[in-house]
């Protein structure tokens, strides 16, 4: 309601500038921005799938094999094209113009997609499975989600090696994880694998960051793991063979890089400690 002034019979209404509507620059939607948002609803989504097709048929006692499946394969193959986004995002904005919301937006959908969808996927895999505790599954659950946090907390205040990330990356833990759980180990091996991908998450292992050749064999890796996913979701001849050799092949590479990247480690110190022993050697020398 406007109130009017009895004297002057004017509106009490501010005086507004006609640029005062423009939106700020800081506050503008990039390119890469966009890409970003796509991250946390594909995140959103997977909740979703895991939610409606797998979690609550289970409670209400409709259990249908196939659909399951199906959502289930949904869920993973979503949280797939959540890293596409987050790969692209990043890759976009150093060729483009980022906004200043470009590194907030991007911790808050990695923690959707790769802290919040995986760790929900855990929790329903320990209502769903016949030999799975509840709720120790939903203490591996809080675990997997708090190394995310924790991990995107470190990764914005604490400066990183150039090329390389601190701590396995989001995408590829929360990947890991649901790899984890989809190969239906006994419960008790898949706890131990899941939080021990969750402790890489917040180590000091050194990865390196998905540029040029590894990128592109990145997004090769996701586009064989989506078709994987849907021939076992179809019930494909030999789909569940080849689900089992896509996740195995995850797992396999989830504990070779942090081995290779310690050896990698051991062997310079070893080279920088003779390189020190054999300038102290010539120091000595007349």
């Amino acid at each position: 309601m406007t109130v009017i002034d009895p004297e002057t019979q004017a509106g009490w209404a501010p005086e507004t500038d006609e640029h005062e509507d423009d939106m700020p620059l800081s506050t503008r939607l990039s390119i890469a921005d966009t890409l970003t948002l796509g991250n946390a609803i594909c995140g959103f989504m997977a909740v979703y799938f895991t939610t409606t097709g797998v979690l609550i048929p289970h409670l209400t006692g409709n259990e249908d094999g196939g659909m399951a499946r199906h959502s289930a394969a949904m869920a993973v193959i979503l949280m797939l094209f959540a890293s596409v986004f987050d790969l692209f995002d990043g890759l976009v904005a150093r060729k483009l113009r980022a906004s200043a919301m470009g590194a907030e937006l991007d911790n808050l959908s990695d923690l959707i997609s790769f802290g919040l969808a995986p760790a929900y996927f855990v929790v329903t895999w320990g209502m769903v499975a016949q030999d799975a505790n509840q709720r120790v599954s939903v203490v591996a659950a809080v675990v997997v989600l708090l190394a995310v946090v924790l991990r995107l907390a470190r990764f914005s205040c604490v400066p990183m090696r150039d090329g390389m990330f601190q701590g396995m990356p989001g995408p590829f833990g929360a990947l890991t994880v649901v790899a984890i759980v989809l190969l239906e180990l006994p419960f008790v091996p898949t706890l131990l694998a899941i939080i021990g991908v969750a402790w890489l998450m917040v180590s000091r292992v050194e990865y390196p960051k998905p540029r040029g050749r590894l990128a592109v064999a990145m997004l090769g890796w996701i586009v064989l793991s989506m078709g994987m996913l849907t021939a076992w979701a179809l019930d494909a001849p030999g789909g569940q063979l080849l689900l089992q050799t896509g996740c195995a092949l995850q797992v396999v590479m989830g504990a070779m890089i942090p081995l290779f990247a310690t050896a990698r480690r051991v062997n310079t110190f070893r080279d920088n400690r003779r390189e020190s022993r054999a300038e102290s050697r010539a120091a000595q020398l007349p």
